[in-house]
């Protein structure tokens, strides 16, 4: 059976919050998940990053995608466990 990777990528700016975020994440993640960190405050070679939060709807951060999807917890509050594990982080 082929498994099918899923795309998380979070957001930062380098603070505290988002060094906590990033960890949870990380440690959340299963290995069918391909996390990938995006500081805003540094942007990346391609702008691939900054124009994915805009795409996204980031308006603050840190914030989470999932298979491209801004998570409603980073939309209304804060990014938690529970939220993360409902959109299928750290489940194969």
């Amino acid at each position: 059976m082929v498994t099918v990777k899923r795309s998380v990528e979070v957001f930062t700016a380098g603070c505290p919050v988002c060094s906590e975020v990033v960890g949870l994440v990380r440690a959340l993640a299963c290995p069918s998940c391909e996390v990938r960190v995006y500081d805003l405050r540094e942007g990346c070679a391609t702008n691939e990053c900054r124009e994915k939060a805009s795409r996204y709807g980031v308006t603050a951060v840190p914030a989470v995608a999932v298979d491209g999807i801004l998570l409603d917890c980073c939309r209304r509050g804060p990014i938690d466990a529970a939220a993360l594990r409902a959109a299928g982080i750290g489940q194969a």
